[in-house]
């Protein structure tokens, strides 16, 4: 089921940008096998969440990880095995579908809090050539900063107001808007948003945004 306000509309983007993480891969599910059970992993991943929204410039994923496992009370080499285990990834179910039906309409590009050599890893677990990748890395910072976002978008050289944000985390939705996009919020796991700020589209799928774009 799909909520927006432009349900009716026949809206139309030059470019669609994708969080990498959480809109596209199931990442959650390698982060609870690593901590050993749902509650264990969201714990953690909220820590390292919590971390990288209030970093400033951007320090390394990895050393944000293990940070976060650490405050946890959590193994730090937790995060090791994260990275030793990227490649272990998967998208969700219908990702690479609709990306292949996305990418004969519209470049597409991501905007990704990891860090290069991670973020590589991932994007080649879609399937997809993308016509742009930044990664916080890139950036020098994390999203919901506005940096990584206007990145992407100048090496799409696109205008935000004719751009569409995937997003897969509440955060991301405030983070997009506010360099001009609109935003579909990928939201599979029924998270609550932020603050007030609220996506054009909801949906707990990717199939919707075939209809969209």
């Amino acid at each position: 089921m799909m909520d927006g306000a432009n349900r009716t509309g026949a809206a139309r983007y030059d470019a669609v940008v994708f969080d990498l993480l959480t809109a596209l891969i199931d990442s959650w599910s390698l982060w609870n096998d690593i901590a050993g059970s749902p509650e264990a992993g969201l714990r953690w991943r909220r820590k390292y969440l919590e971390l990288t929204y209030g970093c400033g410039s951007y320090r390394p994923y990895e050393e944000l990880v293990a940070e976060a496992a650490q405050a946890c009370g959590f193994p730090v080499d937790w995060a090791q095995a994260l990275a030793d285990r990227q490649a272990e990834l998967t998208c969700w179910p219908e990702a690479q579908g609709v990306l292949a039906e996305l990418a004969r309409k519209v470049p597409l590009g991501i905007a990704t809090n990891c860090s290069r050599t991670l973020g590589a890893i991932a994007v080649s677990r879609t399937g997809t050539d993308f016509a742009a990748v930044v990664t916080a890395e890139d950036a020098g910072y994390y999203k919901p900063r506005p940096e990584p976002y206007r990145a992407v978008l100048e090496k799409l050289g696109v205008d935000p107001a004719r751009t569409l944000f995937v997003a897969g985390s509440a955060s991301d939705v405030p983070g997009a808007r506010g360099v001009g996009m609109s935003v579909y919020w990928h939201n599979r796991m029924g998270l609550k948003p932020v603050d007030a700020a609220r996506p054009d589209y909801i949906a707990d799928s990717l199939d919707p945004l075939l209809k969209l774009v």
